[in-house]
């Protein structure tokens, strides 16, 4: 296959994979860029034809079943991957027709050639009109959660949940459409300053807006910069680094600070350079071999830390903080991981219900009295979030923090802007990918009883 095809390739191949082996395109999509060694126009049209394709794979279905006149599901993976890549290109692309069908039929005679004729003849089916027109024939007749969930390629029932979740957080309902146009927007690379090892004037790119220790990588590959590759600098989003930067802020007694939940180590690596500097350690746990082997690595440049594989639910203490980053849906990152959205379901999320508040009433039983505890989450499921908080506040009491205030005092923003639920004096703190341009990460700060 020629050379300038290599970008549509490497996309078919991670869509491919999403598809079959339930890989991951943030994971998958990195490592195939660094093996090809792209030049960066190249490298970019691979990220978007990749990403977008996942985005919108709601509505590229309906259409593929629509100009196949066959449901998605009799499909073969290989053109069905195909298929995508092309509706992407010919429906949301400044790509010529002709490119976009003959440069995508030319990855399936490469690879699976018995399907080329029929691929050619879907995208040329599918060329034929506009997106807007294919979006009216295969929403007509549908109720409006169903048009919303093709138009923005959201299942019906993330639709309602997000719907839910602005409403129970104190926002409107109103906001349903900006949120869903920026899970579906790219995200750009962030990455974070590790206080005491890295000045964050000394990462290329653009200071971002909340986090002090933050920038947006507008070009380039993060491995390629000294302070990534030496461990003193990370890739993380915004919004995880305020939580961790909420935690390491919040007004503690002194004593050895806890992340218990650590995998994959972003907010793990920022927390401990934060200890470091006060003098005090960050022990970092995850039940994951796996995921505590990339905490290891994460804060291999960070000797305040220690890592062990260990359950939540089994820590001791006391600490004098505890970070509890607790398993969830995610899907307040589904701009990072679009496939996500494909994958969970609603059965999921009452699944996680029990882990989330059996790891929240762990966390609180190890911190120390007068100690602090941040639950968060990347969801803003309502279901995962106040509901897990006060329903273990029930049964083990705690003080509720002003999250929004120490998150305001941190980035010089108006607390109200991060305000979800008041519980006494406190308030719970919920960032939106709409709003803040971040993961949609939930934190509740807890100040466990003095006995």
């Amino acid at each position: 296959m020629a050379t300038k095809n290599l970008p549509r390739r490497i996309a078919w191949e991670v869509l491919l994979d999403v598809a079959t082996k339930d890989s991951y395109a943030n994971l998958l999509l990195p490592a195939k860029l660094a093996r090809t060694h792209l030049g960066v126009q190249d490298a970019a049209l691979a990220t978007e034809l990749t990403y977008g394709a996942l985005r919108q794979q709601e509505l590229y279905d309906a259409v593929i079943a629509r100009a196949a006149r066959r449901e998605v599901s009799t499909i073969d993976p290989e053109p069905l991957a195909a298929l995508r890549l092309g509706a992407h290109q010919l429906l949301s692309m400044r790509i010529p027709d002709h490119a976009a069908v003959s440069e995508t039929v030319a990855v399936v005679k490469a690879n699976a050639p018995k399907a080329a004729g029929f691929t050619n003849a879907v995208l040329r089916r599918i060329s034929e009109t506009d997106r807007d027109d294919w979006l009216d024939r295969v929403t007509a007749g549908t109720s409006e959660v169903a048009r919303q969930a093709l138009e923005h390629s959201h299942p019906e029932w993330i639709i309602r949940a997000m719907t839910q979740a602005l409403k129970g957080h104190g926002r409107s309902a109103g906001e349903l459409v900006d949120l869903l146009e920026a899970d579906n927007a790219a995200a750009k690379v962030t990455l974070t300053a590790l206080p005491g090892l890295c000045e964050r004037g000394e990462l290329p790119g653009t200071p971002t807006r909340l986090s002090p220790v933050s920038v947006t990588l507008d070009t380039g590959v993060p491995g390629h910069i000294p302070a990534v590759a030496e461990g003193r600098a990370r890739v993380q989003d915004e919004g995880s680094a305020l939580v961790a930067l909420a935690l390491a802020h919040a007004s503690a007694p002194e004593g050895t600070w806890a992340d218990l939940c650590a995998g994959p180590g972003g907010k793990a690596a920022l927390l401990g350079a934060v200890a470091g500097g006060e003098g005090t350690r960050l022990e970092a746990f995850d039940s994951s071999r796996h995921r505590a082997k990339l905490v290891r690595t994460s804060t291999q440049a960070l000797p305040a830390v220690t890592t062990a594989v260990r359950d939540a639910r089994d820590a001791t203490g006391p600490y004098a903080k505890v970070l509890v980053d607790v398993p969830c849906s995610g899907l307040g990152a589904l701009r990072r991981r679009p496939e996500a959205r494909y994958r969970r379901t609603p059965a999921d999320i009452n699944a996680l219900a029990a882990p989330q508040r059996e790891i929240l009433t762990a966390a609180l039983d190890a911190c120390a009295p007068g100690g602090i505890v941040a639950y968060s989450t990347c969801s803003p499921h309502y279901a995962e979030t106040v509901l897990v908080v006060d329903d273990v506040l029930r049964r083990t009491p705690a003080e509720v923090l002003d999250a929004p205030d120490v998150l305001a005092r941190i980035t010089g923003a108006d607390a109200a802007g991060f305000a979800s639920v008041s519980r006494g004096d406190g308030r719970f703190a919920q960032l939106w990918p709409h709003v803040h341009g971040t993961d949609g990460m939930f934190l509740a700060l807890l100040r466990k009883a003095h006995r």
